[in-house]
């Protein structure tokens, strides 16, 4: 995980990371989360988690539609399945990677409640920890309903469905979570060029990279707007945090006086920005939650450790970003910029702002303003977007 960072973190990262290590249940965290498997029916279903050593669970809060849970697990560091389909009560699974351990999003196919959940020590020939939690569907009002139990012993569903999710696993592609904001838009026109204006052209780049990120069958694809639509600042934010996006790309189109200034750049957050995303937390918010009875001083270690952890990977995407865009488009002199933008505040999804170009500029309008000329542009954001996931997970295989 210290990896991510940029050296002159490194030091205080370790050390501040050690104090948490040492408030948190397990007191250790190399962890390795081995597989995830389901079982029993759509009135109650039993989803069971195999690690090889004991973790403490952290609900967040549930989602309000009740379609969604999600169950952090510090300390996990080693994920050997990442993604599966459901059974029973759950559609579908993935588990990502957070600064201090796992994160498990479980869609379920009908509104459900968490029953019970509790860790099993290795047992019976079981060499592992278990960590199961139990699922049951709601009647209208939030009641649980009365299980109806399947014909099938909840063991051997479990044993058989392990191997389907297994078997899936081996040929089913992980898949990022990547949005995409468009600058400006409806009765924010942004800038106006020698041709167009920002709004228009921040749309039309955003849908050519989503369409390009979708051919690859890799991603998944979250727009802030895919119109011509006002969208706040701070929604386009809590757009990314809901969606629980990997990455945050927002395109804009840079303008000035002098017709001759000309040259993409980068924005990531600044330092002295960085306490204005305090205002985006909840006290739901994992990390938030993640401490033992409630201790306030540990959840803010876990929140500057989110923050810093979010603003290293934020650097990292922006130099392969740049390194990209130079092959084929002109720099500003000082490419990489940092700055207080709302859109940037977001403490736990790695963000950038990418100005594509001076729109004021006639050699960038030109290609801003042109489909082929936008379509070779975000062929570098989407190669760069290719090279940064990639890095991460040979970093996260060491």
């Amino acid at each position: 995980m210290c990896a991510f960072l940029r050296r002159k973190w490194a030091l205080p990262f370790v050390c501040l990371l050690g104090v948490v290590a040492s408030l948190t249940a397990t007191g250790a965290l190399a962890t390795q989360l081995i597989t995830l498997r389901l079982g029993g029916d759509s009135i109650e279903t039993r989803l069971v988690i195999d690690l090889d050593r004991s973790v403490t669970g952290k609900l967040e809060a549930l989602d309000p539609s009740g379609h969604r849970i999600v169950l952090n697990l510090p300390g996990v560091e080693s994920i050997a399945v990442k993604q599966g389909d459901g059974h029973g009560l759950v559609k579908a699974w993935t588990v990502n990677r957070t600064p201090f351990g796992a994160k498990l999003s479980i869609d379920l196919n009908s509104e459900a409640t968490v029953k019970r959940r509790f860790v099993l020590p290795p047992a019976d020939g079981i060499g592992n920890y278990r960590y199961v939690m139990d699922l049951v569907a709601n009647r209208a009002g939030g009641q649980s309903a009365v299980p109806a139990r399947s014909s099938a012993p909840l063991s051997e569903g479990l044993r058989l469905v392990s191997l389907r999710a297994l078997s899936r696993e081996n040929t089913r592609p992980f898949r990022r979570t990547v949005v995409i904001d468009a600058g400006h838009g409806g009765r924010d026109p942004g800038a106006r060029g020698t041709s167009g204006i920002e709004k228009d052209v921040t749309l039309a780049s955003a849908l050519a990279l989503r369409a390009r990120l979708e051919k690859t069958g890799r991603y998944n694809v979250v727009m802030t707007r895919d119109s011509d639509l006002y969208v706040p600042l701070e929604t386009r934010v809590q757009i990314a945090r809901r969606a629980d996006a990997d990455l945050f790309i927002s395109l804009h189109a840079d303008s000035g006086p002098d017709a001759s200034t000309r040259g993409a750049s980068v924005y990531t957050l600044a330092d002295h920005a960085a306490s204005r995303s305090a205002k985006l937390v909840s006290k739901d918010d994992w990390f938030m939650k993640a401490s033992l009875q409630g201790d306030r001083g540990v959840s803010g270690i876990l929140y500057d450790l989110t923050q810093r952890a979010t603003k290293n990977r934020s650097a990292t995407f922006a130099e392969l970003l740049l390194d990209r865009l130079s092959e084929n488009q002109t720099l500003l002199r000082r490419s990489h910029r940092e700055a207080g933008l709302a859109v940037l505040l977001a403490p736990d999804v790695p963000a950038v702002l990418l100005e594509m170009g001076f729109i004021t500029s006639p050699e960038d309008d030109a290609v801003l303003s042109d489909a082929g000329g936008r379509a070779k542009l975000m062929g570098a954001v989407a190669d760069s977007i290719e090279s940064y996931f990639a890095r991460e997970t040979r970093l996260a295989s060491r």
